[in-house]
């Protein structure tokens, strides 16, 4: 049986990343049992929220465990069939002026995701939580954000990454 947290340790280890942090709260003694067990359990750490602090909350609690360089910050209940190295490859090759990077799928239910109004530079022009019915581009909740953004953030009193740190940073954001 292999399981969506599987996967997704797989792409990592499969892009050549080492150190893994897996955010538990929900079923976290079955994750913890789950990860104990699996071929790569050298590589996972855990850490557990008794009480949800959002996934900006969680980010800026744990942002020293990048060692201040790029992080890859994943949603691990999506799925993508992308093995993410055309998508690190873009963050390498991003604009000067942007300091973090979305992956993004195009949808039929715009009005269900977080979309993006993007221009022909590939950086965001604005980001619209679930408000919109004409925009087809949709957050993939998958992004490589820069040690230059992580120094920015990593003293701030966010809670949520798509509605407080996106919008505030939208022009930062490439796609």
């Amino acid at each position: 049986k292999i399981t969506l947290l599987d996967i997704w340790i797989s792409k990592l280890i499969n892009l050549g990343i080492k150190k893994i942090l897996i955010n538990t709260h929900y079923k976290h003694k079955l994750v913890s049992s789950f990860i104990k067990k699996h071929k790569y359990k050298k590589f996972l750490e855990i850490s557990h929220e008794d009480k949800l602090l959002g996934t900006a909350g969680t980010l800026i609690k744990n942002i020293n465990f990048s060692n201040k360089e790029d992080l890859m910050l994943i949603h691990a209940d999506n799925f993508t069939k992308d093995n993410l190295k055309n998508f690190v490859r873009a963050h390498e090759q991003r604009p000067k002026r942007t300091e973090f990077t979305m992956m993004l799928f195009k949808t039929s239910r715009p009005k269900e995701c977080g979309v993006v109004q993007i221009g022909k530079d590939k950086v965001v022009k604005k980001f619209f939580e679930k408000s919109r019915s004409d925009i087809f581009n949709a957050n993939a909740a998958i992004y490589i954000l820069s040690k230059k953004f992580l120094k920015k953030i990593e003293k701030k009193k966010f809670k949520d990454f798509s509605m407080e740190i996106i919008p505030k940073y939208e022009k930062k954001l490439y796609t």
